[in-house]
């Protein structure tokens, strides 16, 4: 493996582009050494200009995929779950032995992407979540049966200037959907609750929106340094919040006594249990 790979990723969208940015900032590879596609010229057009990459278009090109692979060490397939299995037949026969297919799509198992591969094809399946497109994200990444050290330490780099990296099993993924995928959903309707109910106790929407936002963000800033320092987990941080018989002791006793962490629990498991419903689907 060189040490600045050649990399090609089969639609470059807002997710893989957030990739893209964060692996070319960290000095992961050169832009000279990426190639990329996309369904239409316009958006290829765009896409070259922005992140200064060969992007090619199966609009011009019915063989946009598989020119972007040829000579590529790394290929990232970033096309939506229901074309993975499809992109990774067609690209087959321009992939070298030893070049590793990494996945971004929820619910496509290893072995269905492996089974449209040429055997032993180095795989790794990854979990990202939306944050990854302003930097802050995080990203589950198990590899498949036969993923070199080398390897996946190099699908690791890919991620690591975007936000946190989390090496996981392939059977730990649907628990990454849950508690990383998924989650910052969660955390929007969080703050759009608590946007809309302070509008009702008479805040100015703007206003109560800025704060919502503002607050998640010093919140999570908070948390994040008090866990890398190992000093403070979140359940420390917020009984720091509350005074003895003060107004947030009295609001999370409400949220407690209303069932807050079993619903969590419950959202939880039912998106782990919708990506595995996936991989049966995709399976087929």
């Amino acid at each position: 493996m060189t040490s600045q790979p050649r990399l090609a990723i089969l639609g470059l969208g807002s997710m893989t582009g957030a990739i893209l940015t964060g692996l070319l900032a960290a000095s992961v590879t050169t832009p000279d050494r990426i190639s990329a596609t996309t369904r239409s010229a316009a958006s290829a057009q765009e896409r070259a200009a922005k992140h200064g990459v060969t992007v090619h278009s199966s609009e011009e090109d019915p063989d946009a995929n598989l020119t972007a692979v040829r000579e590529a060490d790394v290929v990232l397939l970033g096309v939506k779950p229901k074309d993975i299995v499809a992109t990774a037949r067609e690209i087959a026969p321009a992939l070298r032995p030893e070049t590793v297919v990494v996945s971004v799509a929820a619910g496509v198992r290893a072995e269905t992407i492996a089974a449209a591969l040429p055997a032993g094809q180095p795989l790794v399946r990854t979990m990202p979540n939306t944050p990854l497109t302003v930097g802050s994200g995080v990203v589950g990444v198990a590899p498949a049966a036969g993923v070199t050290e080398e390897q996946r330490a190099l699908v690791e780099s890919l991620f690591s200037g975007s936000g946190l990296v989390v090496p996981v099993t392939e059977e730990q993924l649907s628990a990454v959907v849950a508690a990383a995928g998924s989650a910052p959903a969660y955390v929007f309707l969080l703050a759009e609750a608590i946007a809309k109910h302070a509008v009702q106790l008479g805040l100015d929407r703007a206003d109560a929106e800025a704060m919502a936002a503002a607050t998640v963000k010093g919140a999570g800033l908070m948390l994040q340094r008090g866990v890398q320092s190992g000093d403070q987990t979140a359940e420390q941080l917020r009984k720091a919040v509350m005074s003895p018989n003060g107004t947030t002791e009295r609001a999370v006793a409400v949220l407690q006594e209303g069932g807050f962490e079993r619903l969590v629990a419950e959202a939880m498991d039912a998106a782990a249990a919708r990506d595995r419903e996936m991989g049966e689907e995709f399976a087929g």
